[in-house]
């Protein structure tokens, strides 16, 4: 039995782990005469953060680590956050530093009401860029606890993380008022 166009176009679309027919995804018609196979598949993917692990690990131990390059000579002086292996500048290996977060406040900031596939977070969603006195960059994060008029420029927070059953993702950090 021959499938119609219209049938072979459907796609199998993942959504919040839903699978949903789309049809018409497709502009140019496929020919009668070709063959379409279906064949699912379950994919476990395995991705390492390699020299970067002591950052996700030390999230579900309460602390925050950035790195610091350990060249004298190096113009850049100030501590990283997201930490990188090595120096944006000169390619010396950075040193693990643990951030000191009083005084953290929030840079800039957007209201999201779609967070995007892989963080399934409540929305509206406060994206915030937090900036703590001693780091040379601004951290992306989110505002977990907010209320009405919040967040705003210069609003103190602090860090709170995800202890239990931790993620070891960006997602096991998210900041709060400290007011």
């Amino acid at each position: 039995m021959k499938k119609t166009t219209k049938e072979r176009q459907k796609v199998a679309l993942l959504s919040r782990r839903k699978v949903v027919l789309a049809e018409n995804l497709f502009r140019e018609v496929v020919p009668s005469d070709v063959i379409v196979r279906e064949n699912p598949r379950t994919v476990t993917h395995r991705h390492t953060y390699g020299g970067l692990s002591k950052f996700f690990l030390q999230l579900t131990a309460r602390k925050l680590y950035g790195t610091k390059c350990r060249s004298t000579s190096c113009a850049h002086t100030g501590i990283w956050l997201p930490p990188r292996v090595h120096c944006p500048d000169c390619w010396e290996k950075m040193c693990w530093v643990e951030i000191d977060t009083s005084g953290a406040k929030v840079y800039t900031h957007s209201m999201t009401n779609l967070p995007g596939a892989g963080f399934m977070l409540s929305t509206p969603c406060p994206l915030i860029s937090v900036e703590i006195p001693g780091v040379c960059t601004k951290f992306m994060s989110y505002l977990s606890k907010f209320g009405e008029g919040e967040p705003y420029i210069g609003m103190p927070v602090k860090p709170v993380f995800r202890t239990r059953r931790p993620t070891y993702t960006i997602l096991d950090v998210s900041w709060v008022p400290n007011e």
